[in-house]
C-alpha cells in the first residue's frame, strides 16, 4: 500500500531521520521518501495510514494523509 502525507514541523535533515525512524519502527523495509521542501512523505508499506500518522504525532510531527 502506498501512503501520501503531508507532514508538518519537518526543517532539516535530523527530522527526516526522526520521520523515517517512526516509520520503521513500524515496519523495518518500508520504503520512505520524504520531500522536506514541500512537507510530504511518501510510505510504500503494509502498515496503515492511520498507524503511520499515529507513530509521527508520537515523534513530534503531526501528518494527515493527502
Amino acid at each position: 500500500m502506498k501512503v501520501q502525507l503531508k507532514v508538518t514541523g519537518m526543517t532539516c535533515n535530523h527530522c527526516i531521520s526522526m520521520v523515517n525512524k517512526a516509520i520503521a519502527a513500524l515496519q523495518t523495509d518500508a520504503k520512505v521518501t520524504v520531500d522536506l521542501a514541500q512537507q510530504q512523505v511518501s510510505v510504500e508499506s503494509i502498515v496503515t495510514a492511520e498507524e503511520i500518522i499515529a507513530a509521527l504525532d508520537e515523534a513530534g510531527y503531526p501528518a494527515t494523509e493527502v
